[in-house]
Formats: C-alpha cells, sequence, structure tokens
C-alpha cells in the first residue's frame, strides 16, 4: 500500500473526513444514520479501502432550477466521508499547480474575490471576451481527467480510489448530455465515460483539474496576463480587438483537445466598460448591478418560504438562512435600493413565529 494512500485511508484523516461532511448535518438523515455507532462504520470503511473492496452507492437525484435548471447528484453520506478523506491528501497538490486566478473552490478564493478581480481589469483594459463551457459537468471525459490525475499521482492504490469514484458516477449526467464528435472520432465516440456528478466534492475539485491545463495555455502560451476562470465561466481582457478574436479561436482548438466546447455565438469581444455579465452581476468600471434574473429569482422564493413560514412547514432559522444567505451575495452590487424595495413588499419576521 502506497504511503498517500495509506494516509488516505488513516483513522485520523477518516475522522475528520467524517466531520468535515457531517458539519450542518449532523442529527439529519443519512448522517445521523452513519454517526450511530460511528466508530464501527469507520473501522468497515477503512477496512474497505485498504482490501480494495469499497464501492460506492448509489447517487440521489433531484432538480434545481436558479439560475438555470441543473441534475444535482447526491452521493450517500458514507461516500462523502470517502470523498473528503481524498480530497484531504490530494487536493493540496493540485491547488499549489493551479493558476492564481481560478476562483472556483478553492480556500481564499470564491465568487466575491473573482467579482472583486474582473473588475479591475474592467477598468484597466478595453476589450473583454468571456466564454463558457456547453455542458461542462457533463462533458468532462473520465479518460482525460484520470490521465492528468495520474500524471502528478502515482500512488497505485490512490488512482484505484479515483477510478472506483469516477466509475460510480458514470452515466449519472448522461441524460444532461448533448452528444459532440470532434476530429478523429469513430462511432464508438459516443459511449467513451463522461461525466462528473454535480454536488461532489471530488467533481468540484476534478473540474479545476481537468481545467488547468487550458488555464496555463491562455496564461503561458497565449500570452494573456488577464484571464480568470470561474468553474466553466471564463474571460481574457486585452486592448486589441483583432488579438482577442484570434484568441477565440485558439481557446476553441485548445479545449477540443479536451473534448470541450463554447458557446461560440455568445462568445464576443465587446467593450469592457459596457458592462461585463458574470456570476450573477453586471460588472462596470465603477459599480456593479445584480442580474434581474436573480432579483426575480429572489422574491419567487422569499414570497414561496414565507408561505411556508406561515403554514409552520419551516423555521425561522431556515426562513432567515435563506434571506441572509442572498443578502450577503447581493451586498456585493449596488443593491441597497432593490433590497428595500423587496423587503417592503415582502416584509420577513424579525424573529419567533409570526
Amino acid at each position: 500500500m502506497g504511503a498517500m494512500f495509506d494516509a488516505i485511508a488513516g483513522w485520523d484523516n477518516l475522522w475528520q473526513a467524517y466531520s468535515q461532511a457531517a458539519r450542518g448535518k449532523r442529527r439529519k438523515g443519512s448522517a445521523a444514520a452513519f454517526e450511530h455507532q460511528l466508530a464501527d462504520r469507520l473501522i468497515a470503511l477503512q477496512d474497505d479501502l485498504r482490501d480494495r473492496s469499497y464501492r460506492p452507492g448509489a447517487y440521489r437525484h433531484f432538480f434545481i432550477h436558479e439560475p438555470k435548471r441543473r441534475k444535482i447528484s447526491a452521493a450517500p453520506f458514507r461516500d462523502r466521508v470517502v470523498h473528503h478523506a481524498l480530497c484531504n491528501l490530494i487536493e493540496p497538490i493540485f491547488d499549489a499547480r493551479f493558476i492564481a486566478h481560478s476562483y472556483a473552490n478553492r480556500l481564499g478564493k470564491g465568487t466575491h474575490r473573482a467579482v472583486d478581480q474582473l473588475q479591475r481589469w474592467v477598468r484597466q483594459y478595453r476589450y473583454v471576451l468571456r466564454m463558457d463551457v456547453v455542458q461542462h459537468f457533463p462533458s468532462l471525459d473520465h479518460a482525460i481527467l484520470r490521465d492528468k490525475i495520474a500524471r502528478v499521482i502515482q500512488d497505485a492504490d490512490v488512482l484505484w480510489l479515483v477510478d472506483a469514484i469516477l466509475a460510480g458516477g458514470a452515466g449519472v449526467l448522461a441524460d444532461e448530455y448533448t452528444p459532440v464528435y470532434f476530429p478523429g472520432d469513430d462511432l464508438f465516440a459516443i459511449s467513451r465515460p463522461r461525466g462528473l456528478p454535480i454536488g461532489n466534492l471530488t467533481s468540484q475539485f476534478w473540474s479545476n483539474v481537468y481545467m488547468n491545463d487550458f488555464d496555463w495555455f491562455v496564461t503561458r502560451e497565449l500570452g494573456c496576463s488577464a484571464y480568470l476562470r470561474y468553474v466553466d465561466d471564463f474571460a481574457v481582457f486585452g486592448d486589441d480587438k483583432r488579438t482577442l478574436w484570434c484568441w477565440k479561436q485558439e481557446v476553441i482548438a485548445r479545449l477540443a483537445q479536451d473534448r470541450l466546447t463554447i458557446h461560440e455565438a455568445e462568445a464576443q469581444v465587446l467593450p469592457a466598460q459596457h458592462g461585463v455579465p458574470w456570476l450573477g452581476f453586471v460588472v462596470y468600471p465603477t459599480h456593479r448591478l445584480l442580474k434581474r434574473r436573480n432579483a426575480v429569482n429572489f422574491r419567487r422564493r422569499l414570497e414561496h418560504n414565507l408561505e411556508l413560514y406561515q403554514a409552520g412547514q419551516i423555521t425561522f432559522a431556515e426562513l432567515d438562512a435563506s434571506v441572509q444567505g442572498w443578502i450577503n451575495h447581493v451586498r456585493f452590487a449596488d443593491t441597497w435600493g432593490l433590497r428595500e424595495h423587496i423587503f417592503r413588499t415582502h416584509p420577513v419576521p424579525r424573529r419567533g413565529r409570526p
């Protein structure tokens, strides 16, 4: 057994992984069931990992519709412990290889830092080319991802665990993927294992692993010093329109090597000062606005949650958490008047039951 895998399956790491997976979920559902006879369950999981008998369980699926329709796949709690155990050891190794301006699902990064950086470049450059990957998570190719991981991690037991998790999620997003054929493909290309379940900790991390070579291509080979990415959304800035249009074609060709495509029609070179749509905001040199869709969706969700609260179907804490979460997000834009209007027309109880 390799030293890294021994650490992944070690008692201290599994205990930490359990604590991470249970955070905010203790005494609820599968987390509570796992907590019953916790030590015995962790020992059994440790044995399954060490003798390679571990197999992921079935996913539970549901859909969300904000900001767009997505199929979310929730792994059994036991598997979420394994995901944390794996990421605890290998994620820092990869994170040190990521570019500075990759902002999704990384410690010290996040949505608002990505918006801050984009605004700095909006103020600095004349033009922007913003792009996004088509069906990002459903498109991620298992063989390509596995090769990217294996270039960094040589421990055979760790790669076995990676393979087990990938196999457990194979086909989960098959109905969300529109087949794309790339140069050199045969008729069997449609059968290539692909797709990472949205909702897995490993999927969020592996998305960054998958895109990292592309990030370095843009910054090193294209020589773009003003590039940032958040999951499948990315933007490049410059002062010369012709250069950005050339970069678009090179981006398309480079992503094809990883079996990915962009929404080409929407990828236009535009003046940066006219406002850049980015992560739910429209970012200008001097201010930021919230996308109208975000406000409409929250208002509808608030109306629904207020009805549930009035009916006693959710607690005040659950209602308040939804409100405060939205406020904490949109306060990074010029939304004071919007917030005042929404909460004046949809007053939220301050505490206790209505």
